[in-house]
């Protein structure tokens, strides 16, 4: 489990006071701690008053705001606080909440408050709703976590067979990770709530959401770049690219438009993307190709880990990248790069979803 600490008292006061502020008919007349649970656990007890009377908010602060850890401290307070104390209003507070976190938290009627300003409270005809402010806590670390080169490993293994259920040693194996990473790995995506436990082993639930996340968090220059000038077509120097790496016994493969013309032909093309193990030099000395800073037509990607070639498989025996891994380099290519992202999404990936 992904460990997270409560937020200080007067930061969680503090962010409360600042939703409240701007309604003059609101009145906070009471902060306190209550050990109200078995395990002498303190909560955030606010006494408030409005036009209607009195209200007690029971604020439940998290230092992640994880899909996970929101309905957990929801579920916390809710057995705390039955519904026979109407007058406890329930509150979420945590940094960052994310839309699908703010979005849980509205359907199950209880408020939130982030501590960039963003926040949504509403009881006793009192409704203050602040969206839009810039995320001053984002959860950069954890992201860095689980899109690092070794765990995204395990994320091409779930993307490129999420209707299977894998027992974390399976998983682990697959992925040629440690038990340890791949369980770190499941708890991140399980704190995301885009995997399920199942009785054979976890599931991706949630594949496209994982996918359009780890899109807007992946650029093909974290490989090593290296862009070139052909005068050959595309179709001829993929061809020549696959012997010459064949003929020398290097790994390469396809990627980006190069692989999706192959898998869902849809955006004609006139640049060349290839992944290359090793001996990027000499392939391009054997292939006379031309190293350019600008106007290029070849790129060839040095990768910055192996698990780009996961699930590459053979077009006329020319190697291409798996439909994960050329959608999140067609996706990092702006414009038509995106337009064919989205038909690879649409015409191949989803379909085996």
């Amino acid at each position: 489990m992904v460990k997270t600490k409560r937020l200080r008292p007067e930061e969680v006061e503090s962010a409360v006071r600042a939703c409240l502020s701007e309604v003059p008919f609101v009145r906070i007349e009471e902060t306190s701690r209550e050990d109200i649970s078995s395990k002498g656990r303190d909560d955030i007890a606010i006494n408030v008053r409005s036009a209607k009377g009195s209200r007690r908010l029971i604020v439940e602060a998290k230092t992640s705001g994880e899909l996970r850890l929101a309905r957990e401290a929801i579920n916390a307070v809710r057995r705390r606080y039955p519904k026979a104390q109407r007058n406890a209003y329930a509150v979420f507070v945590a940094p960052y909440i994310s839309p699908r976190t703010a979005q849980l938290c509205t359907q199950e009627g209880v408020g939130y408050i982030d501590l960039s300003g963003n926040c949504r409270l509403s009881f006793d005809g009192i409704y203050i709703e602040r969206e839009g402010r810039p995320n001053k806590f984002a959860q950069k670390r954890e992201l860095r976590k689980l899109y690092s080169p070794k765990a995204s490993r395990v994320l091409r293994v779930l993307l490129n067979a999420p209707r299977k259920a894998w027992a974390i040693s399976a998983l682990a194996r697959e992925a040629e990770v440690s038990l340890g990473l791949a369980w770190k790995a499941k708890e991140l995506l399980a704190d995301r709530e885009w995997l399920s436990r199942e009785s054979a082993g976890v599931l991706l639930k949630q594949p496209e959401e994982l996918l359009t996340d780890w899109a807007g968090n992946y650029s093909y220059r974290q490989n090593g770049v290296r862009d070139y000038f052909s005068m050959q077509k595309p179709a001829q120097l993929e061809r020549a690219l696959a012997e010459v790496c064949g003929k020398r016994k290097v790994r390469y493969a396809l990627t980006a438009f190069s692989a999706a013309e192959r898998m869902a032909p849809m955006v004609r093309y006139q640049r060349v993307f290839a992944y290359v193990a090793d001996g990027v030099e000499e392939l391009a000395k054997e292939l006379e190709l031309k190293e350019v800073p600008s106007g290029a037509n070849v790129t060839v990607l040095e990768p910055y880990d192996d698990g780009v070639f996961y699930g590459a498989r053979a077009f006329d025996d020319v190697q291409a990248v798996s439909p994960i891994q050329a959608y999140l380099d067609l996706f990092s290519n702006k414009g038509r790069g995106e337009e064919a992202a989205e038909a690879l999404l649409r015409e191949v990936i989803r379909p085996q979803w």
